[in-house]
């Protein structure tokens, strides 16, 4: 299972290109069928979204959560990135680059949605501190459910669309807070019945089934709109400009941000992975519930680059180790060493 996990990270990548390439090749021949199963097709998603999810909750310790929650630095300033920077920058993007409404609500969707549930392996990968990763990613889902709706009611109101609130929030209990209670009761139910030796054993074995069903969504999205992709190839390119703007954005500004207000590496790696990384699967879910087939396309395409520069930023996490160990310059004079200056001179924010 470890080898499993390992190589589903290794060649992600690969496998999320591939998915839409299968997506788009099989399914462009077969428009009709689609069109008359747009029901199953969706239904199909929401599952998907949800197989996403729910092995990651089954990791989820609530007594981790209980000593990471005192991190208060770290939780506030994940939650203004996720919920407050996202959503104003992504605005910002749509503006400039976006002129059909459903594109940008769609895209404006992504930015809102909570962070990816594998925000905490990848800072797992990086050394960074897991348990606030985890309480980030928990308290992320259960304010998607006031911040999403609140935001896509703006948003909606900007763009001329009414909101199905109903359907979203009802997709929003399905794939958000459901997987949550399920994956804590089959966490107990499987260290009551193995044993911690052997859950433990068996935990690299749910990061793994939300990548082969993170596959599967894309698959089954790009299957689905196959023939207004193949047709529109303009706006899928379109979508890559936006989509890798605010990653990339994102990352140094984070960065830089979490090393200005005095966070470790180990923080800042758990709230730079939480605030970039979307759930894209989420997003796909609640954009072909409540809305427009259209609205799911620029969730559909993030993953390309949001996991190539996620992959870029990881691969870089010595040098970050070693941009947070410095010392910023401002607080060391010219005749001080740092140790001296950080002693008797405060610190200039």
């Amino acid at each position: 299972m470890k080898a499993l996990l390992k190589h589903l990270n290794a060649w992600m990548l690969l496998y999320v290109v591939l998915a839409i390439g299968a997506g788009l090749a099989l399914g462009h021949p077969r428009t009709a069928w689609i069109q008359a199963h747009q029901v199953g097709l969706s239904q199909l998603t929401t599952l998907a979204v949800f197989l996403i999810i729910y092995p990651m909750m089954v990791n989820l310790r609530i007594e981790a959560l209980l000593q990471a929650g005192k991190n208060i630095k770290g939780l506030l300033l994940a939650m203004a990135f996720n919920f407050v920077w996202a959503p104003l920058l992504g605005l910002a993007l749509a503006r400039i680059f976006l002129n059909d409404h459903l594109l940008a609500l769609g895209f404006l969707l992504v930015m809102v949605v909570p962070c990816a549930s594998m925000s905490i392996g990848y800072t797992g990968l990086a050394k960074g501190n897991l348990e606030l990763a985890t309480v980030i990613v928990a308290l992320s889902f259960l304010l998607a459910i006031v911040a999403v709706p609140l935001w896509m009611t703006l948003f909606a109101a900007q763009y001329h669309f009414a909101l199905p609130m109903r359907d979203m929030l009802q997709t929003i209990l399905e794939v958000l807070i459901a997987p949550m209670i399920l994956g804590y009761l089959t966490r107990l139910a499987l260290v009551r019945w193995a044993g911690p030796k052997h859950f433990q054993a068996l935990q690299p074995l749910f990061p793994a089934l939300s990548l082969l069903a993170m596959y599967g969504i894309i698959f089954t999205i790009f299957f689905g709109k196959a023939t207004m992709i193949a047709t529109h190839w303009q706006m899928v390119l379109l979508l890559l400009v936006p989509n890798g703007l605010f990653i990339a954005i994102t990352l140094l500004a984070v960065t830089w941000l979490n090393r200005r207000l005095g966070l470790s590496y180990e923080d800042n790696m758990a709230v730079v992975f939480a605030s970039t990384g979307k759930n894209n699967g989420t997003a796909i879910a609640i954009a072909t519930t409540a809305f427009s087939p259209l609205v799911a396309v620029p969730a559909a395409t993030m993953p390309i680059f949001q996991i190539l520069l996620l992959v870029f930023y990881l691969k870089a996490a010595e040098r970050i180790r070693a941009y947070f160990d410095r010392e910023p310059s401002s607080t060391v004079s010219k005749n001080e060493t740092p140790v001296q200056n950080r002693e008797s001179t405060p610190v200039k924010l």
